[in-house]
């Protein structure tokens, strides 16, 4: 019982700790990874000097993503 008690407050520590520190999702590589995500469907390689290529690639960029999502969508419904 005793030792019970002991690993709940360790744990409790454990996840409080991780709470704090952002925890796995809070990691640098995570926060990379998000960036590199955001900065390519913000069209950040694009030239920001053209504003109808920032407005192109950012349109082809979600366009892609809901062909995506449809084509994913109409294969579960035709195979499952």
């Amino acid at each position: 019982m005793r030792d019970d008690d002991r690993e709940r407050r360790q744990a409790k520590r454990d996840l409080d700790r991780l709470g704090s520190e952002g925890g796995i999702f809070g990691s640098p590589a995570m926060k990379s990874k998000a960036r590199s995500v955001r900065d390519h469907f913000a069209a950040g390689d694009a030239d920001q000097t053209d504003p109808i290529e920032v407005a192109a690639t950012r349109t082809g960029r979600i366009l892609a993503v809901v062909a995506f999502v449809l084509l994913a969508l109409w294969l579960v419904s035709a195979y499952a």
